[in-house]
């Protein structure tokens, strides 16, 4: 058994998958924007992550933009049977590394033929809906004319599974009336929390919720209690963070990303990590920095 099976695992659409996974992002360069600094650490940490149990990799093809998927597809392909890839549709990139919305039909059915040509695949196990009404944050809007692209390509096989990111709960409700939504993916960590209600309604119905920037994102995660916690427990402040977003639902699937071998091996380890009662209830107490 790998540390990571200590998490515990949950349903992705029709698979199983553990609760520690990856996400691939920090692959591309600065900015998620042209190659890596060092291809040959991109390959290891990929092999190092499937070699430790990860069966859940999170992409597009919008990073870099294709670099992640043909990192992903050199270091991994042909993949093992069990290996789950989640990738995502709705936004392009400018020459400028600028994140432009993209949910025309031509695009979205563009883009899924991306994803399936860089990472070598027939057919896509789930693809999100990146909802690009505001690139920093959820906006409310009608999301059935690209959902019903994206249901068009699942009918014709190039799509298993759908999900939605970057969304609200009515953006949420009105996808369900197109297709079946099996994960939603938005911004949420100990500093951000808006989503709780959500992350509760979809834990009832078992649905996935996989936080993106768990760990902060571009702005790590900083925070006396957290460092204090940390220090108490022999653990990485960063180690506590996964810890608590494992603890907060069942349903929360993680997809820490990272470029570096060590901090891949330190965010893997926060499976095994258990949080005493007194130190939840510091944590959540917690400022949210985002109401």
């Amino acid at each position: 058994m790998s540390i990571i099976d200590q998490a515990g695992s949950f349903n992705l659409g029709d698979r199983n998958v553990k609760r520690l996974g990856y996400g691939a992002m920090q692959l591309a360069g600065l900015g998620v924007f042209g190659p890596p600094r060092d291809h040959g650490a991109a390959l290891a940490v990929l092999r190092e992550a499937v070699a430790s149990g990860v069966n859940h990799i999170d992409t597009s093809d919008f990073y870099g933009p294709h670099v992640t998927n043909q990192i992903i597809r050199e270091a991994l392909h042909p993949y093992r049977d069990d290996l789950v890839i989640v990738t995502k549709v709705g936004a392009r990139r400018g020459p400028d590394g600028s994140w432009i919305p993209a949910f025309s039909r031509h695009e979205l059915t563009e883009a899924v033929h991306d994803n399936l040509r860089n990472l070598g695949l027939d057919v896509l196990d789930v693809v999100n809906l990146r909802i690009m009404f505001d690139v920093h944050g959820p906006a409310e809007g009608s999301i059935e004319a690209p959902l019903t692209v994206l249901a068009d390509l699942q009918r014709q096989g190039l799509v298993r599974h759908v999900g939605l990111s970057n969304a609200t709960s009515r953006q949420v409700a009105e996808g369900r009336g197109i297709t079946d939504i099996v994960c939603v993916q938005n911004q949420y960590n100990l500093a951000h929390r808006a989503d709780d209600p959500l992350i509760d309604a979809l834990a009832r119905e078992g649905t996935a919720y996989v936080p993106f920037f768990p760990l902060g994102g571009f702005t790590p995660l900083q925070s006396s209690t957290l460092s204090k916690v940390a220090e108490r427990l022999s653990a990485t402040p960063m180690q506590v963070a996964l810890a608590w977003l494992l603890h907060r639902a069942p349903n929360i699937l993680l997809i820490p990303g990272t470029s570096s071998l060590g901090h891949l091996r330190e965010n893997l380890a926060a499976a095994s990590l258990v949080l005493p009662d007194e130190a939840i209830e510091e944590l959540n107490r917690m400022p949210d920095i985002a109401a």
